[in-house]
């Protein structure tokens, strides 16, 4: 498992780790039941809190990422792609809500928002 630390992001570094985990975790990088390391042994190889880690641990378990058993560890779960895809899905359509909502305060127009999410699209691609 690599995760990168960025002390320049504005992220918290529990959300760092957290969306690190979480990718590799959706790209079949961590498979289903794969073990993860322990919070104190992840805190340590990253040189951030226990506290850190295990926020974001918790954070994987509650969005159903991981699974946790006393004394053993945390695992991969299985993930259930279609439920997933929808929740992400859910997650744009609430982002697209917004940026509609603040072009409309500035008065840009329809057309102008769409060649805006084109270009913004492809130089992603």
């Amino acid at each position: 498992m690599h995760i990168v630390i960025s002390n320049q992001s504005k992220e918290p570094i529990y959300e760092q780790i957290y969306y690190q985990i979480q990718k590799q975790i959706l790209a079949n990088e961590l498979k289903p039941g794969a073990s993860l390391p322990s919070m104190r042994q992840l805190a340590k190889d990253l040189g951030v809190s226990v506290i850190t880690t295990k926020r974001a641990y918790e954070e994987l378990e509650k969005g159903g990422f991981i699974f946790s058993i006393v004394g053993k560890g945390s695992f991969v779960s299985e993930q259930n792609h279609e439920m997933i895809r929808e929740r992400k899905r859910r997650v744009i359509e609430e982002q697209l809500a917004a940026a509609i909502q603040n072009s409309k305060e500035i008065g840009v127009e329809l057309q102008e928002l769409q060649e805006l999410l084109i270009i913004l699209y492809e130089e992603e691609s």
